[in-house]
């Protein structure tokens, strides 16, 4: 278990993290399902590229119109995203330009929510890249969604129809899921097809989830 600091506070705030297509979209639904409220980094990043955002206007103003909507035009600001992610997936330089605009207003939005759910007993904070943007003190405990890489290959491919070659960018993109195996407070195993994920949350919820 890794010693970086974590939130302290009455609050449970559990931090849901993994590769690409390993399963966390999965993992949070079915939290959600239990009643928990869910904060979505992914939703918020779309967000602070919403057509005509201040965001959106500097992506546009970056790349042209190699990422302009088509039928679009630059002032109103509406982003191909799949244009804008083959860019930043094929250049390790452009994806940290663009995660520097992005993170700060994702970080900004996640205080908001926790700040109008402070009487929440339990948040989750579904953040893909909660290692990589140094976010655990964001979090009380932190959940690694696990699965071999071979199958996250072959979930991403099937799920975003990409290529072999599209989908192994995306998935270095980040960094592996056996560096963050030993920075997580709990690893779930959705390596099997006939998953018993709902067995192994709920285990993992009960102990600290109020009566």
């Amino acid at each position: 278990m890794a010693s970086s600091p974590r939130w302290n506070g009455p609050q449970r705030r559990i931090g849901l993290t993994g590769g690409i297509a390993s399963g966390k979209s999965t993992v949070a639904r079915w939290l959600a399902e239990q009643g928990l409220p869910v904060l979505d980094a992914d939703v918020y990043a779309r967000e602070a590229l919403a057509p005509g955002s201040a965001t959106a206007l500097a992506v546009l103003q970056r790349y042209g119109e190699a990422v302009q909507a088509e039928g679009s035009v630059p002032s109103a600001g509406v982003l191909d995203r799949g244009a804008l992610g083959r860019i930043v997936f094929d250049d390790p330089l452009e994806r940290q330009w663009l995660e520097r605009l992005v993170h700060p207003l994702v970080r900004d939005r996640f205080e908001t929510a926790l700040a109008n759910l402070a009487g929440a007993p339990t948040v989750v904070l579904v953040i893909p890249l909660l290692f990589e943007a140094g976010l655990e003190a964001l979090c009380s405990e932190i959940w690694l969604v696990d699965c071999e890489p071979a199958q996250q290959l072959q979930r991403l491919m099937a799920r975003d129809e990409l290529s072999p070659e599209a989908a192994e960018a995306r998935i270095n993109a980040q960094w592996p899921l056996e560096r963050k195996r030993p920075m997580a407070d709990w690893v779930i195993d959705n390596r099997s097809a006939t998953s018993d994920l709902p067995s192994q949350l709920t285990a993992q919820l009960r102990p600290s989830t109020p009566t």
